[in-house]
């Protein structure tokens, strides 16, 4: 994995104009490129992912965060896998690609977005049988590639519904990042707030820092002022006394996996939210892909927590603050009762009160229109 250089952070591609410039992912057909987010907003830095090792130390290190975003890099890390064992034989080929796909699937184990693009993955690994290792390469890219559209589409299109349930202009606040830099484009929580800022629906964003990483200071901030989009940045304690000030209308957040009720996994501080606006009368919503539910688990009980690096709570970018010795817990993420969620906003629904049937009739509603698509 190599830095090469620094480079403006607006880029063309996958991001169309009039929605965001923000580009996070860059694949050259060859190598996977990543704006390293632990280096925003003061440095746009590129680094060049040339082997899967590379793409998976950067989702281990946050230099790609974001469930959707790591999922498509990871992705893209199989691709690099396949190509780096273009030469091997056909059953050295296929190990070295699932050790990749081991390897990659191992790097976080919160968001469930990950493990469904490398289950992608393998399926067209197992599917091409006995091609030959460059044209088994050649069908990963194209998967990864369809997996990057895909989000962009998925994105925009929570964005739009997210949209539609605010019937009056309002004060929005968001938790962590999940904007361009967390997706391929447009993001999920952030896409709602996109939406209602392109319908003249929004009246201002209140940003929680969110410690200890500080993604929504140093990557929200950075993604709303380049959009030009209005808003105050607050210590993530701050949000009671603005909700009691009556001054937050909404709060709308992404996550990182969902159960089968409704549960939601989402960055650590999201459930204090939640708690926060069931008193306070205030909608909570969650806006995330329908890859973001995981069905196999009941209830959020059944969700891991990631438990990172307690320097990451003593430190802040590098610098102590806390005395030497100190020690520190770090749950990366917390998990919030359906129970306390309004709806959960995805490409394929609105889920309102969610729960195990309201989930599965939203879920099952859009399978059964693309059958039924399919048969016409």
């Amino acid at each position: 994995m190599s830095a090469r250089g620094r480079r403006p952070d607006a880029l063309d591609g996958a991001v169309g104009r009039g929605d965001t410039a923000l580009k996070a992912l860059d694949w050259t057909g060859t190598a996977l490129r990543l704006l390293d987010q632990t280096r925003l907003p003061h440095e746009s830095v590129w680094i060049t992912c040339q082997r899967a090792e590379d793409v998976a130390q950067a989702i281990e290190q946050m230099r790609v965060r974001g469930a959707p975003a790591i999922a498509i890099a990871a992705a893209y890390g199989v691709v690099l896998a396949a190509q780096e064992a273009a030469e091997a034989d056909a059953a050295g080929f296929q190990a070295q690609v699932m050790a990749a796909i081991r390897r990659l699937s191992a790097t976080r184990p919160t968001a469930v977005n990950l493990f469904q693009a490398m289950q992608r993955m393998q399926a067209v690994l197992e599917q091409a049988g006995s091609l030959p290792p460059a044209d088994i390469a050649a069908r990963l890219a194209v998967e990864a590639d369809a997996m990057a559209a895909e989000d962009i589409a998925v994105n925009r299109r929570i964005g739009d519904l997210g949209a539609s349930l605010f019937p009056r202009p309002a004060r929005v606040l968001t938790h962590c990042n999940t904007g361009s830099l967390a997706t391929v484009a447009y993001g999920t929580a952030l896409g709602v707030i996109r939406s209602l800022h392109r319908d003249g629906k929004l009246v201002h964003v209140w940003v929680d820092e969110t410690r200890p990483f500080l993604q929504g200071a140093r990557l929200t901030a950075y993604e709303l002022l380049a959009d030009g989009i209005p808003f105050t940045l607050i210590t993530d304690n701050m949000a009671a006394h603005f909700m009691r000030q009556g001054q937050v209308d909404a709060v709308v957040v992404g996550a990182d996996r969902i159960a089968a009720n409704g549960d939601t996994a989402n960055k650590i501080g999201t459930y204090g939210l939640a708690v926060l606006c069931r008193h306070h009368g205030i909608p909570f919503y969650v806006a995330a892909p329908s890859t973001t539910f995981d069905l196999t688990i009941p209830s959020g009980d059944h969700i891991p927590i990631e438990e990172r690096s307690e320097h990451e709570v003593t430190h802040v970018l590098g610098h102590p603050l806390a005395p030497s010795g100190v020690r520190a817990a770090h749950p990366a993420f917390d998990v919030t009762p359906a129970d306390l969620i309004t709806a959960i906003i995805t490409e394929e629904g609105v889920v309102e009160r969610p729960d195990d049937r309201r989930v599965a009739a939203v879920l099952r509603s859009n399978e059964s229109a693309t059958e039924g698509g399919d048969r016409g």
